[in-house]
């Protein structure tokens, strides 16, 4: 198999957590935008905090706009309610109140009231 930014974007996507970090070894860069502009942290299985955390491990800007929309990563898993990929992001320099996406929202605007509950309990305001 041929590794490059594309291939890591769809294994992100898909949540393949061995195969992402079998071509993030073979060196693909983890901020390498696949041919639609987005990163892998950008287009990751949203439910897989496991591949959130390979891809910071990595190096994976977890505040990285989306070039379309300006959401980023926080935006997904807030507006989708993942809070243990959410608390990922957060841990590793994620903000809940920064970037405003193109239509003015910030990650916490798009949390579920549910959602906003757990994260004030967990310390997060």
């Amino acid at each position: 198999m041929d590794f490059n930014a594309n291939t890591l974007c769809c294994a992100s996507a898909r949540g393949d957590v061995n195969l992402a970090r079998q071509m993030l070894q073979s060196g693909i860069p983890v901020n390498a935008p696949n041919s639609h502009g987005r990163t892998p942290i950008q287009v990751m299985m949203m439910g897989s905090p496991q591949m959130a955390e390979l891809l910071l491990d990595y190096g994976a800007d977890p505040s990285v706009p989306d070039p379309s929309t300006g959401t980023c990563p926080t935006h997904d898993a807030a507006r989708e309610g993942f809070l243990d990929t959410l608390l990922v992001l957060l841990r590793n320099g994620a903000n809940l109140y920064e970037p405003r996406d193109n239509y003015g929202q910030r990650p916490i605007d798009l949390a579920s009231p549910d959602l906003k509950a757990k994260l004030l309990l967990l310390g997060y305001r």
